[in-house]
């Protein structure tokens, strides 16, 4: 327990993560509305849009309009995410806050699926960003390794292979004469469980000690909060969320891929642990029934539908 940090911070993915993934067609005017919501909460980086071909996801297809609308509130990173350097040459074309990332994917299946491109192709496609991020003085801040705990098409991925891929981060960011700020472990399907996340994160450890982590995990199979208590246990610090549990991959082979964890339910679970997210709960519950309302249909978020947080707090606080 003494490995826990006091503190984390969050970044919200649910602008983009969740309204990608949602059949209906939903007005750009309540995205940029949930977004401008998300920032009073004292979240510093919000994940708003998707940079990739509308035909393949729909729901992304207002992306320059989305941005473009959003009023900035200071500190607060408005951020995109592009599978691809056409979506990188968008992204800069906007007013996006663009955040300097290398991805790596640890399924080749799912990488093909959700890219079109093999893993060289994909080295390929990264050192290109590179460039593009020297050339536009943009810092390099993170790597990330998809699928790092399983995947829909191969199965359980091995540790070693998930190590592989940390390496080849670690070794592009060098190329390029840079250092990456960390490396994220994303459970992009949510394959993981407690004691994969504990393999993954002690394998990665055990080779790169002081390399900082965090962990991007969805919540297909329901071990979400339990997944990142497990993390949170050995000291990760930094972690995607989205409000009332938005989202799904919709490249994930099958119709039950969940969102991310809640960003309520896990800022609710990280204070009760004593640990401080800078977030306003309150606020974000009123988001996450917003989000609700939005796509009209029930969010699996559970906090926001659970009754009074203060008499809550009062009475187990009391105990």
């Amino acid at each position: 327990m003494s490995d826990m940090p006091r503190s984390v911070r969050i970044h919200e993915e649910g602008p983009r993560e969740g309204f990608q993934i949602e059949s209906a067609s939903i007005p750009t005017g309540r995205k940029i509305e949930f977004i401008e919501a998300l920032a009073e909460t004292g979240l510093h980086q919000i994940d708003c849009v998707s940079f990739v071909n509308p035909k393949k996801v729909p729901g992304m297809a207002d992306a320059e309009q989305v941005i473009g609308g959003v009023r900035r509130r200071e500190g607060v990173r408005y951020t995109g995410l592009w599978l691809n350097t056409r979506g990188l040459l968008r992204a800069l074309e906007t007013p996006v806050d663009v955040v300097g990332s290398i991805r790596v994917t640890a399924s080749e299946t799912f990488c093909q699926k959700n890219t079109g491109m093999n893993h060289e192709q994909t080295m390929q496609e990264q050192r290109r960003w590179l460039e593009i991020y020297r050339e536009k003085g943009i810092g390099l801040e993170w790597g990330y390794v998809m699928t790092a705990f399983g995947c829909n098409y191969e199965g359980f991925i091995p540790t070693e292979r998930v190590c592989l891929m940390v390496s080849q981060l670690l070794e592009l960011a060098a190329e390029a004469g840079s250092r990456l700020h960390g490396v994220y472990l994303a459970d992009t399907v949510g394959w993981g469980t407690p004691l994969s996340i504990e393999r993954t994160i002690g394998a990665v450890r055990e080779r790169w000690p002081d390399l900082p982590l965090a962990l991007h995990l969805h919540d297909t199979r329901g071990t979400g909060l339990a997944n990142a208590a497990a993390a949170l246990k050995l000291g990760v610090g930094q972690f995607d969320t989205t409000c009332a549990g938005l989202g799904g991959c919709p490249f994930a082979a099958h119709k039950g891929a969940a969102g991310n964890i809640c960003t309520e339910d896990f800022v609710f679970m990280c204070e009760e642990m004593g640990i401080s997210t800078g977030l306003d709960l309150e606020r974000l519950i009123d988001c996450a029934h917003m989000a609700e309302e939005i796509v009209g249909h029930p969010l699996p978020g559970k906090v926001l539908r659970a009754g009074s947080l203060k008499r809550f707090r009062d009475a187990i606080h009391a105990a």
